[in-house]
């Protein structure tokens, strides 16, 4: 396989804006893995994607399971040896509209599994290949509602939760981590997907846009930001 061939995985790929920003790094000449729990729309996406004639392949993997995670970690490392970037994309909002001390536990477990456990899990698992190059962009899709400012006023508390931990776990690894790896966070903005809604003003793609270049920013570049259109905003 030839040196210079960038790998970039993707997780919650499917859909939404993870399969945008498939589409826009397979665009750029990335061989890009798009992960997904769902197996069926995952092969689907990834057809979508190869009749373009992207560079695009399917790995089953669910981020709320750690042997998964494990598993696609190992497949990625025989198969390609490097992995370039990495973005943690896969995302739930379970909210119901009450309180935080209301709501069922089981709301706040679910969504801190996904949101938090899940990226951590990934990072866990796939910076060691990063580290054998020495080279790497990891990029958290957060949110504003991830932001400190946002956790004085009440609504949305399991999904904000998730994203301030999500933001911390972003600075911590940032600050612990050798050689020219990146690891950043980006609020993409409101999106009309299956989770933002039909009337939210972004597209997918204006939303994938704001996030791709810190995928291939030089050594120079921030590391343990958070940005949202390219800017640099407040934790």
């Amino acid at each position: 396989m030839s040196n210079n061939l960038k790998i970039a995985l993707i997780t919650g790929g499917n859909r939404g804006i993870g399969y945008e920003l498939v589409k826009q790094l397979a665009m750029r000449g990335f061989k890009t893995i798009l992960a997904s729990r769902d197996s069926e729309t995952g092969h689907e996406a990834t057809q979508k994607l190869k009749e373009l004639n992207l560079d695009v392949s399917f790995m089953a993997m669910d981020v709320d399971n750690q042997k998964s995670i494990r598993e696609a970690a190992d497949i990625v490392n025989k198969k390609y040896g490097r992995l370039d970037v990495l973005i943690n994309n896969a995302g739930v909002y379970l909210e119901e509209n009450k309180k935080l001390v209301a709501m069922d536990p089981s709301i706040l477990e679910r969504t801190m599994l996904t949101n938090f456990f899940g990226a951590y899990h990934v990072i866990r698992s796939f910076i060691p290949i990063m580290e054998k190059k020495g080279y790497g962009r990891i990029i958290n899709i957060s949110s504003e509602y991830g932001a400190v400012s946002a956790m004085s006023y009440s609504g949305v508390g399991a999904y904000k939760l998730s994203k301030f931990a999500l933001n911390g776990l972003t600075q911590l690894v940032a600050a612990e981590i050798n050689g020219d790896i990146k690891v950043n966070a980006v609020d993409p903005g409101w999106v009309s997907s299956d989770m933002g809604g039909p009337s939210a003003p972004r597209t997918p793609r204006q939303a994938a846009e704001s996030i791709l270049w810190l995928a291939t920013v030089g050594s120079e570049g921030p590391n343990g930001g958070f940005f949202r259109d390219g800017k640099q905003i407040a934790w």
